[in-house]
């Protein structure tokens, strides 16, 4: 079963993280997160979440968790105190280059070509997009 497959594919994915982060003290979805706002930032939450797939009450504690190890500050709008920015803090930024080799390690670990990654994330977005444009909003 295809479903199975994506299963195990993703707790094999999230173990070999484990293992390269753990030095770091960090989790896979952290590392997400830090991904995201290296690539941009500020970020309000909701924006990362949106980008993370993640809801708020999923995000919030690793944010929590990452401002607490001094990766990342929050604060919130003085125009609407619903909006919560993010930034990266300097230590954060500098993590960047501590963690660079992660990309490499993972793909070491994943034992495929480069050409059959890059295909298999081809496949993998078109099969989650028609999953989701099959779901009805409001499930």
């Amino acid at each position: 079963m295809l479903c199975f497959s994506l299963y195990a594919a993703s707790r094999a994915t999230t173990q070999a993280y484990r293992r390269v982060l753990k030095p770091w003290g960090l989790t896979y979805p952290q590392y997400l997160v830090l991904i995201e706002l290296w690539e941009s930032q500020p970020r309000t939450v909701s924006e990362l979440g949106d980008d993370l797939m993640l809801d708020s009450g999923t995000l919030s504690p690793l944010l929590g968790r990452l401002e607490s190890l001094g990766y990342l500050s929050r604060s919130r709008s003085v125009a609407d105190a619903r909006v919560v920015t993010i930034h990266l803090t300097d230590s954060g930024r500098d993590l960047q280059a501590e963690l660079a080799h992660i990309p490499g390690e993972i793909a070491r670990c994943m034992a495929i070509p480069p050409a059959g990654a890059a295909a298999l994330i081809a496949e993998l977005r078109d099969y989650t997009a028609g999953l989701q444009a099959s779901t009805p909003a409001h499930d």
